[in-house]
């Protein structure tokens, strides 16, 4: 179970709040993952208990997601401030 640490990090990386971000970020998260599985070659239980709790974390829709925006849950007050997201 080594090779989990470097793996459930990923699933803590918040989404950026701005929506233009989004694609961006869940690109990098894509490419991170693959690139970390076709280097590293992580055991077949840790790749099957990683996968697990990234199906239930996007099923489930929380919010942190980053494959896709679900489309029920709502945006932060925070993701309407023009301070915060800019323009």
């Amino acid at each position: 179970m080594y090779c989990l640490q470097w793996l459930l990090p990923v699933l803590l990386i918040p989404k950026p709040l701005n929506p233009a971000l989004w694609f961006s970020h869940s690109m990098f998260m894509g490419f991170y993952l693959l690139s970390f599985l076709l280097e590293r070659k992580p055991c077949t239980i840790c790749a099957l208990v990683f996968l697990a709790a990234l199906f239930l974390i996007c099923y489930s829709c929380w919010g942190n997601c980053f494959l896709y925006h679900c489309t029920g849950s709502q945006l932060p007050e925070s993701a309407h401030d023009p301070s915060i997201v800019g323009t």
